[in-house]
């Protein structure tokens, strides 16, 4: 599948039933793009959440960490909108033992200006949330 925003090859990653309230209507997964980190809706996701450590080093190991920091990237696009859904992804990337403003700021080192929002200044804005 194609990213919607870059045309970049995109990665499907399934979401738990507790995470979907985040997801764009009523999908069961989401795709992150490789190229822009875009993420879009995924209904017919594998069963097993893949290696996201593939889009960079800097997305955590860890499934409880990495799927909601996939849907963190997801919805940088408009912090406004999204707040208070952001707010809550953070919190829940702590309790699984990561810094998510340590991830944005390795990712906005790996992707700079490909990304689909400047990670760097929205780093920034994720840091007043907390």
């Amino acid at each position: 599948m194609s990213c919607s925003e870059c045309g970049g090859e995109t990665l499907a990653v399934p979401v738990p039933p507790e995470l979907r309230e985040y997801l764009p209507g009523n999908a069961v997964g989401a795709t992150i793009c490789r190229t822009c980190l875009a993420m879009g809706p995924a209904e017919d996701p594998p069963e097993t959440i893949p290696d996201l450590t593939v889009l960079d080093d800097a997305i955590p190991s860890n499934p409880d960490a990495a799927v909601p920091m996939v849907l963190i990237l997801g919805l940088l696009d408009s912090l406004a909108l999204h707040r208070q859904e952001i707010t809550a992804l953070l919190e829940r990337a702590e309790r699984a033992g990561t810094d998510p403003l340590l991830v944005v700021d390795r990712l906005a080192d790996s992707y700079g200006g490909d990304a689909h929002v400047d990670l760097a200044r929205r780093r920034h804005q994720l840091e007043q949330l907390l």
